[in-house]
This record gives structure tokens, C-alpha cells and sequence, in this order.
């Protein structure tokens, strides 16, 4: 059973479905929320987001064996992001990282929580951690700026679209031009009780706003844009939650072999779509090149600047230089495509900071 946000009895407030359950797509006016959120001077009510933490002398040791990222010497107060991945190299978990000296907290979506913290319990063995879905107990509020009056909070500060320590971009444009870069953003975690009191009389934005701005910042989402056979360097991900030169994990020895093929078999692609129509299709849409489908719609929204967009994920022979179609059912929208992530390796202008040992050529 969801938890409906306290926050959800704000004038206005008008609830968002599917994953985003349980807290306000908008406070009916979505665009200006988007533009306030954009400015910094709105925040965004996640407390629907899971929340796990693992306590104890192990646990970031233990959490550098079992994951994609390099976290051994996470300092406190420093964010990260880390993939548990399939023995395949497909993405099970991606969590938000944040250790405060003594325990470390991974934010996640809503449905990911309680499986997280039972697939982690399960892997424990001897070690001396302890593992808790503290999800009812904690919220998180999301923002593109540091709130100065919330200086004793926890905060996650995301790390994209910069390319970590062992990392690998594989758009195929810099970090200084990534539009990620307009988008800086903070997930405070506050306790559940004191939610209303902690955003006071601040204005707020609903998911549509932090999801307009989250898609055109090309960000992917667990649960949006993965499906059960996505692997990281489809999405972009090696950039900020894989470290190349990191010892064994699960689904190692895919990322190295794509990686150093330079083919993942699909890419993510932004897409502008035509703004004639009064619509927007639906997720999961199919994309299609002429008669043959080659894609689906993973995330649609209408954008306060943009008009409509949208990610999707796309078979990586398609031509960047091709014009598409999104369809969903009968109604055709013309999508012209941003490359995020390059069809070959060798087109990609981004940095790797790291190799895989013993893997690279």
C-alpha cells in the first residue's frame, strides 16, 4: 500500500500515477512549477522515493565487492551512484550514495526498497553490517540548488552528468556542452515527521516539473529507462555509477566486454518531438524508422521551454541523422533525435578516467 504525502493536501495538488504515486505531479500550474524548480526557488516533494541504510564497520568495503562503483573511501558527506548488476551485466538496482561517517543511506525508487534491502541481507553473510528499509521513517525533497536554512540535513548531491573517478562518457558531446550541466540537483533526506514543517512556506513543484527537467537533462531513470536486459553503457551510466579500474563484481565481466567492443546493442536518444499535435504519446510508445520499429518511448513529458520531449531507447545501428517516428496507436508524432549516447566508440568526445584490469586493449 502507497503512503500518500502529507504534502498532498496543499492547494492544488493533483496526484501522479504510475511510479510517482503518492505525491503531486503538479499544484495546477506545472509549467511555472517547472520554471520556479529550474530558478531554484521551488523544491519537489520525492517522499515517495525508498530509503535503505546499511550501518556497521563493513559496510562500504562490503559495498565495493557487491557493486559497479568504487566506494571503499567514500568520505563522509560525499554522494556517489552505484548499479547492483545481474551476472549478465544487466541492471538489477542503481542507488543514490551518501555516507554520513557511520552509515551509509542509498536513496532508490519507491518499489526498489524493500527488495534492496532483502537482496542485501541476504548477501551480509559474516560481515558486520546491518541493513534496514527505513523508507516510512525518512523523506526526500528534491532541489537544483543547496538550501542554506537546511545546513544539518543530509543531502545527495547527483553527480551527473560529470565523469567520475574511473568513469566514461559515452555521448558525443563534452561535459561543458552536456545539458545536464543546467540541471544541478539535491535530494534532501528529512525525517517523515518533519516534512511539512521542514519545506514551511516554500514553493513547490510537482514530479511533473523534476521529470521535465530530469529528461532534457538526459538522465536516465531505474524503472523508466531500463527494462530487464539494460545494461550501463546504453544509458550513459558508465559516467557516474561505474569505476573501470575497480576490483571483481557481479556483471564485471559484461561491462568490460562492451566496453571495450565500443557496441552496446542499444543507445539512449533524446527526442524533440513535433509540437503541432495537442497530445503527448504514451510511455512505451513505439519509435520507428519508416515501417520497422527500432525504439521505445521511455519517458515523455511537456517541457515549459522545449514544448514536448522525450527519451527512448533505440536499436544503435539507427543513423543519428535520421528522422523518427513515435507512434502510439494510431496517432504519429515526428521526432527528431538528440544522440546521447554514440552508436560507435570511436565518435564518442567524452574522458575515462580508468580500465578494466587485465581487460582493456
Amino acid at each position: 500500500m502507497t503512503t500518500k504525502s502529507p504534502l498532498l493536501s496543499r492547494p492544488g495538488a493533483v496526484e501522479a500515477g504510475g511510479a510517482d504515486t503518492g505525491v503531486a505531479s503538479h499544484y495546477g500550474e506545472p509549467l511555472r512549477e517547472q520554471r520556479a524548480l529550474a530558478a531554484g526557488t521551488a523544491v519537489v516533494d520525492l517522499s515517495h522515493r525508498g530509503v535503505v541504510t546499511v550501518s556497521g564497520p563493513d559496510r562500504l568495503s562490503w559495498l565495493n565487492t557487491l557493486s559497479s562503483q568504487q566506494v571503499t573511501n567514500l568520505a563522509p558527506g560525499e554522494s556517489s551512484e552505484l548499479l547492483l548488476l545481474s551476472v549478465q551485466g544487466r541492471i538489477e538496482f542503481d542507488a543514490r550514495v551518501i555516507d554520513d561517517g557511520g552509515t551509509t543511506w542509498l536513496i532508490v525508487e519507491a518499489a526498489e526498497a524493500a527488495p534492496l534491502a532483502d537482496w542485501l541481507n541476504r548477501m551480509k553473510f559474516m560481515l558486520r553490517v546491518e541493513i534496514a528499509d527505513v523508507s516510512d521513517d525518512w523523506a526526500v525533497i528534491g532541489t537544483t540548488r543547496r538550501v542554506e536554512e537546511w545546513p544539518d540535513l543530509l543531502v545527495w548531491a547527483d553527480p551527473w552528468p560529470h565523469v567520475g573517478a574511473g568513469g566514461y562518457a559515452y555521448s558525443v558531446v563534452g561535459e561543458e556542452s552536456h545539458p545536464g550541466m543546467e540541471r544541478p540537483w539535491f535530494e534532501y533526506l528529512v525525517p517523515a515527521a518533519d516534512l511539512e514543517a521542514t519545506v514551511g512556506d516554500r514553493p513547490l513543484a510537482g514530479v511533473w516539473a523534476s521529470e521535465a527537467l530530469r529528461i532534457a537533462a538526459w538522465r536516465p531513470r531505474l524503472g523508466a529507462e531500463t527494462d530487464d536486459k539494460t545494461i550501463p553503457h546504453e544509458l550513459d551510466l558508465l559516467r557516474t555509477a561505474v569505476h573501470l579500474a575497480k576490483g571483481c563484481y557481479k556483471g564485471q565481466e559484461t561491462v568490460a566486454r562492451v566496453h571495450n567492443l565500443g557496441h552496446p546493442p542499444r543507445r539512449l536518444v533524446f527526442l524533440q518531438l513535433d509540437g503541432s499535435q495537442h497530445t503527448l504519446p504514451a510511455v512505451g510508445s513505439e519509435v520507428r524508422l519508416g515501417e520497422r520499429k527500432v525504439g521505445t518511448v521511455t519517458s515523455v513529458v511537456q517541457h515549459y521551454e522545449m514544448g514536448p520531449i522525450a527519451l527512448a531507447v533505440i536499436k544503435r545501428s539507427v543513423s543519428p541523422d535520421e528522422i523518427l517516428t513515435v507512434v502510439d496507436g494510431d496517432e504519429p508524432y515526428t521526432a527528431a533525435q538528440e544522440v546521447i549516447v554514440a552508436p560507435d566508440a570511436g565518435q564518442v568526445v567524452g574522458r575515462q578516467t580508468g580500465f578494466l584490469k587485465g581487460t582493456h586493449r
